[in-house]
Parts: structure tokens; C-alpha cells; sequence
């Protein structure tokens, strides 16, 4: 099947898929509104609670937005490893007054249900993060009217992801809050310069590319547009708005002065994401084995009860590069700042 263009907007600023809280129908839709690209996340959603998202922000916008989901990756799992995991992680468990569960599930995150959405629901943009989606599904959303964007971390996850039909590529650098979307092995180390990452994945593909991880201002929109991105893709700068889906800890934490620097971790989900260094991951980052999503299910009881208690040294606060840059500013507010800002960088 032939592929689809991206919609046309009016400024090159895609609010990234947060999974976990952030991203909000209100969110997608004021980004959407102020001529950017919003984004929903279908990531520990139920495919019910997605297609009542996406019918809510219809309700909000007629703007073009996107929905980003979670490709399954049924991979060989040291179920041993996860429970001595699990046996460490019972001293937290009692901190909190939470029940681990006893054998932690691998699922797929309801995908043949929500592929279902995506092609029922006709939405502008369908995304995908962890790999790329057979090609029948490609085909049945491009049936759908939907342009396929497919995260990448490396020029040859991009040259893959374009064999799989994508339209685009959002080309995520190691500075990106959240997990890292990689999905083939790497014999080399990827810059950490983002600008330098597009420029070798522009070189490698022929397609648009939306650029995400730590762009924080205008001045960064401005330096991957001019490596040779269609558009920067922002999440961490979203999360303090307040049509952020983020927890008032989390939005709080990102302001610091408490909490100063991101780093790595697989402590909270089996799977490595970036987010503000806290006791929890200092504590058993060591010995957290590499399982995913068994080690998300795993803390889930653990990180929600933290945040009940008003702990965010056992939450999971995702964020990227240059956090402490991010603005308290309604959504639609700062996506007028941020175009400001790239044009007098010269975008």
C-alpha cells in the first residue's frame, strides 16, 4: 500500500506521547489548537479507555493530532532473575503498605484491540515506540487514512523502520525523558548530539524526520530543524502545563531545586528510561534485571502507593535533558513562546 503524508501544521512542534499520565486529551488538543501536532498515549491504557480519549479530543479539536502505541516484544525472560528482584523490592513493599505480586505478567498492552482503535477511529497519525508493526497492520492504517510514524534511536533503526512503511521517523537521542525506544542490537555508540543523530539518519533515509530528546526551547527547535528535521518533537517541556496528565509531585520535581539531574534506569520497568535521579533508582538500578514490562508490573503497586504518600524518591519522573529549563505555561501558550523563540534563532 502506498504511504501517507504527515498532516500539514502550521509550526514544526509535536508534543511527544507520555505514557503513564502525561499526555491528556486536554494536552493533545491545546497543542493541536495552537498549530502544532498534539499527541495521545495508548500505553497502559485499556483499548476502551483510548478510544474514549480520541472521542474526547474530537470533542475539543478538529485539528489533526496523533496516537502513539506500544509494539510487543515477547522476548526470553530470566524469570529467576526477576524474582530475586522481586525479593529485594520487599523492604519497599512494606515501606509502603503495598503487596508485590507474586509472578509479575508479560502482556502485550491490549495491541490487537487497540490496533483495532487506531483503524476504526481513522486517526490522522498512528505511532508506534519498541519496533515496528507488521506491515499488515501498516496496511490496514494507511487504509485507514493514517500516516505511520515509528520511533528510532539509530540510523539503522530508521533504514528499518522505512522497509516497514513508515511515513516518518521520530528520531529520539539519548537525552529523551522516558524509555529509549531502541529495538536493534547496537554495535556503536549513537551521539549524544542530537542535531549530529538527525543528520545521520537524514543521511540513511529518505523520509521526515521529527526529532525528540531534550529540546527544551526555541533555540533547540531551531538547531535540529537546521540538521534537517521536519519538526522537534517536546515532552519534558509539556509536562508542567497544566493540561499535563503528570502527577503535582512530578510536575513540582521537575522545577527542582531537589531533584537536579536525569539519568538511566531499568529499576522501575525492566526497560531503560531516563528520568530525575531519585533514592529508588540509586538503591537497586545494580541489580534490576533487564524484563520488561514484568518489572513494570512488578513496582506498579510500589510507585503509585509512593505517590499517594507524597513520595517522589520512589516514583518514577520521567524527564530529559535540561528539565530544569521546562515553564509553567498553559500548553497552547508555550507552543506560541516556543515558535517565537526558534524564528529568532534563525528557524
Amino acid at each position: 500500500m502506498s504511504g501517507r503524508d504527515l498532516p500539514q501544521v502550521p509550526r514544526p512542534i509535536v508534543q511527544a506521547p507520555m505514557a503513564g499520565g502525561g499526555s491528556t486529551p486536554a494536552l493533545a488538543a491545546a497543542v493541536s489548537e495552537a498549530g502544532g501536532l498534539g499527541f495521545l498515549a495508548a500505553g497502559y491504557r485499556t483499548a476502551a479507555a483510548l478510544r474514549d480519549e480520541i472521542e474526547e479530543t474530537r470533542k475539543i479539536t478538529n485539528r489533526p493530532f496523533g496516537v502513539n502505541v506500544f509494539v510487543p516484544r515477547h522476548e526470553h525472560a530470566d524469570e529467576a532473575a526477576v524474582a530475586r528482584y522481586r525479593e529485594e523490592l520487599l523492604p519497599e513493599a512494606e515501606r509502603y503498605g503495598v503487596a508485590l505480586p507474586e509472578s509479575p505478567r508479560w502482556d502485550d498492552d491490549e495491541w490487537d484491540a487497540k490496533v483495532d482503535v487506531l483503524v476504526a477511529e481513522r486517526v490522522p497519525v498512528a505511532g508506534f515506540t519498541f519496533g515496528c508493526p507488521p506491515r499488515d497492520v501498516v496496511d490496514r492504517l494507511h487504509e485507514a487514512g493514517s500516516a505511520i510514524v515509528l520511533t528510532v534511536n539509530t540510523p539503522e533503526e530508521a533504514v528499518a523502520a522505512a522497509e516497514a512503511g513508515a511515513d516518518a521517523v521520530s528520531v529520539q537521542g539519548p537525552g529523551a525523558g522516558g524509555h529509549q525506544a531502541g529495538f536493534l542490537p547496537v554495535s556503536w555508540e549513537p551521539p549524544d548530539d542530537l542535531p549530529e543523530l538527525v543528520a545521520m539518519v537524514a543521511a540513511a533515509v529518505d523520509l521526515p524526520i521529527l526529532a525528540a530528546g531534550g529540546i527544551m526551547d526555541g533555540a533547540d527547535i531551531a538547531a535540529v530543524l537546521a540538521a534537517g528535521a521536519a519538526a522537534a518533537q517536546l515532552g519534558t517541556a509539556f509536562l508542567r502545563t497544566p493540561e499535563s496528565g503528570a502527577h503535582p509531585l512530578h510536575k513540582a520535581a521537575l522545577a527542582g531545586p531537589r531533584f537536579t539531574r536525569t539519568s538511566f534506569t531499568k529499576a522501575f520497568s525492566g526497560r531503560t528510561a531516563r528520568g530525575l535521579a531519585n533514592r529508588f533508582m540509586a538503591e537497586h538500578e545494580a541489580s534490576a534485571p533487564a524484563c520488561y514490562p514484568q518489572v513494570h508490573h512488578l513496582t506498579a503497586g510500589l510507585r503509585r502507593a509512593a505517590a499517594e504518600q507524597g513520595d517522589p524518591e520512589a516514583m518514577a519522573l520521567w524527564a530529559g535533558w535540561g528539565h530544569l529549563r521546562s515553564r509553567d505555561l498553559p500548553a497552547a501558550r508555550l507552543v506560541e513562546v516556543l515558535a517565537s523563540e526558534a524564528r529568532a534563532a534563525g528557524a
